[in-house]
């Protein structure tokens, strides 16, 4: 057997998601069972939302977890760079040799004409699939276009019948017609890849023997094995792993759970009784009744036909239980200290703290009351006393909505960014800005008084300020999705705020 090469590949667009780690485990655990490399390849082609930031939280994170990488942008490696941004060339040529190949093809559709061939194919009874017309110019129009400057991107050409079959390790074979793939687009019209195309070059060239990842990918998979038949490789081991869901069985999502893996550090669980628990439910050792085991436990007698097939529910409470198992039978009173020290009770967060309360003290004994909340992971709310004069409970919601909303893309968590996002939404939803923060001050202490709020904010983080919103959105009940849905197309088309003032 070749050597075992896997690799996990997230975007830096947002904090490290709970899934992520979820299929990194069963990565790590495969490459470690196997004798194997485990790799980190940020895919950060995304230049509007990936952030360098972001990418170091994703280090963060997997330290965190425990789950140390091979090969990486902060390792290095053989096959580096390992970052995408940084191999456009790569794609580039890559691309080019398939359109010389007649495997794909300049496209120079506009938006509009993309979306009315859509249209049209939808009323044929048809996917609403590109319909291949730019393939049809010929070779002296493609040239004259591409030399007079005309925007386009570079489409794999599908074949319009037959189907592809999928080898899958878990799902065994599956097949999807030809007829119902799209001409993926390969390269954008400013020359960085989409994920299709950088995904498989960067896999074949770091020699990747096996694509671990989750289960949604699989209808993509028609798209990755005719990219390797193209150029003329072999394709990896393909096995793809069942969703994590929510307790309704519906994709976990952050508008439903905490997904980031930093809400469940700052809300005190252990790294171990995480990674435990997402493996209790995407995995089963046969013959092991008992559901704590550690990491090398799992690494010991990891095969892949053991991991659970349907999708895994991701229970909260059943977490807590793990945790709480964790701290009651693994931790010795020092060790506790030291967890203790190393989350919240340690030099480095008392000193963001002291600044918040020196002024508020009256005596020592005084802390913990200006600032129980912070070291809580819920805090209880009274919502009747929630909403401002002259606002009813929808009012308080649904401002409370558009909160998350805004607060789900703010990469600026400083007490001045946390201040500008509010401000935003109060301007949208006409509300003055002392009764947003004033709901805001109880969603996040369960009081009146306290130190200041947006400081307060920054320091609890941006993972469990936005969960305590979800909790009291939550608790209060949304309106009707139609509702609903017109109040986000409407705050998210609202005009930016340099045109508000043009």
């Amino acid at each position: 057997m070749s050597e075992i090469r896997v690799r996990i590949a997230p975007s830096p667009t947002g904090d490290l998601h709970v899934g992520t780690a979820y299929i990194g485990l069963f990565n790590y655990c495969f490459a470690k069972k196997n004798n194997g490399v485990f790799i980190l390849r940020v895919e950060d082609t995304d230049r509007l939302r990936s952030r360098r930031q972001y990418e170091d939280r994703i280090y963060e994170g997997l330290q965190w977890l425990g789950l140390s990488y091979d090969e990486g942008p902060d390792v290095g490696g053989p096959y580096g760079p390992y970052r995408q941004s940084e191999r456009g060339e790569i794609y580039r040529e890559h691309c080019a040799k398939l359109v010389e190949a007649g495997k794909a093809y300049p496209c120079f559709c506009s938006a509009e004409t993309l979306e009315a061939i859509r249209k049209e194919t939808r009323e044929k009874g048809g996917a609403g699939g590109y319909d291949k017309r730019c393939k049809a110019l010929s070779p002296e129009d493609v040239q004259r276009r591409i030399a007079a400057g005309d925007p386009h991107v570079i489409r794999l050409d599908v074949p319009a019948d037959g189907e592809c079959v999928i080898q899958d390790e878990l799902f065994g074979e599956v097949r999807y017609p030809y007829s119902q793939i799209d001409d993926q687009v390969l390269l954008k019209s400013d020359g960085m890849p989409t994920y299709h195309l950088a995904n498989v070059v960067d896999d074949h060239l770091m020699k990747i023997s096996h694509v671990i990842r989750g289960e949604d990918w699989l209808p993509s998979t028609p798209k990755h094995i005719l990219l390797y038949e193209y150029f003329g490789w072999t394709a990896p081991t393909w096995v793809h792993i069942p969703l994590l869901l929510n307790p309704d069985r519906s994709k976990m999502s952050k508008r439903k759970n905490p997904t980031s893996v930093f809400y469940y550090r700052d809300a005190g669980f252990l790294p171990e009784a995480l990674l435990n628990y997402l493996a209790t439910i995407g995995y089963r050792r046969p013959g092991v009744e008992d559901e704590m085991f550690s990491l090398s436990e799992m690494i010991s007698d990891f095969d892949l036909k053991n991991v659970r097939l349907g999708g895994s529910v991701f229970d909260a409470q059943k977490l807590k239980w793990m945790s709480g198992r964790y701290i009651r039978e693994t931790l010795s009173d020092d060790a506790l200290w030291a967890r203790f020290k190393e989350w919240r009770l340690g030099d480095a967060f008392f000193r963001r703290l002291m600044p918040l309360i020196h002024e508020r003290l009256e005596t020592l004994g005084d802390m913990m009351e200006r600032c129980h909340f912070l070291f809580e992971r819920e805090v209880v709310v009274d919502m009747d006393d929630l909403p401002p004069k002259g606002r009813s409970a929808e009012d308080v919601v649904l401002a409370l909505q558009c909160l998350l909303w805004e607060f789900e893309g703010q990469d600026d968590w400083s007490p001045e960014g946390i201040r500008a996002a509010i401000e935003d939404v109060t301007a949208f939803m006409d509300w003055k800005v002392r009764d947003m923060t004033g709901i805001l001050f109880r969603v996040m202490t369960g009081g009146k008084v306290g130190p200041p709020l947006f400081e307060s904010m920054a320091l609890m983080g941006k993972d469990m300020s936005r969960e305590r919103i979800r909790s009291v959105v939550e608790v209060i009940g949304l309106p009707g999705k139609k509702k609903l849905k017109k109040l986000e197309e409407s705050f998210k088309n609202r005009p930016a705020k340099n045109e508000e003032t043009s």
